[in-house]
């Protein structure tokens, strides 16, 4: 029996016990060597048929679509993308599109705008105000300014606010064509205006407050006997005299050709009447009052203001 057996089995030791000894295994083949890399070949880890392994894959996916929800909070984000030369301004709105000629008609409208207003509302103030140094030097160019346009009214926000309604009434004395006079029939102008003003949405500031303002501007210039309070009592009377010659020229007094040679103006004051509730007692008889009969004057017929057949 040869010392080694062939299936490896145990030697006997010294002791008589046996000792394991490691079977021989023959020798490996060397390995064949690596082929070299070629341009164009397959990364380590690729697959010929074109795909990428999940491991990698997963890899690309992650830093594509930035830092996942463990990474750390001080990465800075991603630059803003810078605009190129061939990115489109936007295109200038407003005065800024306009040339510079017409930039600076419009600068110097808005100027001349802008000094208007504030002038304006100096007037106005200075006409509110109470007596100062400044109205009692320039309280003619004040009123000049204000009247009868701009004069401010406050009825409407006194304790007793105005409760009434005031009808003006004007009735002519016109010539006829063969010369001879007539006098024609009172024409209520304020029914005229408000007949105007009903149904229409833009009524225009004339038919609102013109005749309001002419017999608002007249009562406040004039006491109850019809004389003149202060220096404006000449020009509220030129300017209720003028308003009365446009109404009746307006609805054509006397007929075709006449002329209106004088006019006279009534006021006819009637109270609004309390609501039902109201305990309040008033009287429901109008006040009438009657001013002088006026001649027209020349500067009236400068303006073909009397001729009746000129509208």
């Amino acid at each position: 029996m040869d010392a080694y057996d062939e299936s490896g089995k145990t030697r006997p030791g010294p002791d008589g016990q046996g000792a394991s000894t490691p079977a021989l295994s023959e020798p490996a083949e060397p390995a064949e060597p690596a082929e070299p890399t070629r341009a164009g070949s397959m990364p380590d880890g690729a697959v010929r048929d074109g795909s990428v392994p999940e491991a990698r894959a997963s890899e690309a996916v992650t830093s594509e679509s930035g830092p996942g929800p463990g990474a750390e909070s001080g990465t800075e984000p991603a630059p803003a993308p810078v605009p190129t030369p061939d990115t489109p301004l936007p295109a200038p709105t407003g005065i800024a599109a306009l040339s510079l000629r017409y930039q600076i008609a419009a600068a110097l409208a808005l100027a001349v705008v802008a000094v208007a207003a504030c002038v304006h509302l100096g007037m106005v103030f200075l006409h509110v105000a109470p007596s100062n140094t400044v109205t009692k030097q320039h309280g003619k160019a004040i009123d000049e300014w204000i009247y009868p346009e701009f004069e401010q009214n406050w009825k409407l926000f006194a304790p007793n606010p105005l409760q009434q309604n005031i009808a003006v009434q004007v009735r002519a004395l016109v010539r006829t064509p063969d010369g001879t006079s007539r006098e024609t029939g009172w024409y209520d102008l304020s029914a005229l205006d408000g007949r105007l003003i009903d149904g229409n949405p833009l009524p225009s500031h004339t038919q609102q407050n013109e005749l309001r303002r002419a017999w608002d501007f007249y009562a406040s210039a004039h006491d109850s006997q019809n004389r003149p309070v202060g220096l404006r009592g000449d020009l509220s009377e030129r300017y209720l005299r003028r308003v009365a010659v446009l109404g009746v020229a307006r609805e054509h007094a006397g007929g075709k050709g006449a002329v209106v040679e004088r006019v006279q103006v009534r006021s006819r004051t009637t109270n609004v009447p309390p609501p039902k509730w109201s305990e309040e007692q008033v009287s429901d008889k109008p006040i009438v009052r009657e001013l002088p009969w006026w001649t027209v004057a020349g500067s009236d017929r400068e303006d073909g203001l009397t001729e009746a057949s000129a509208r």
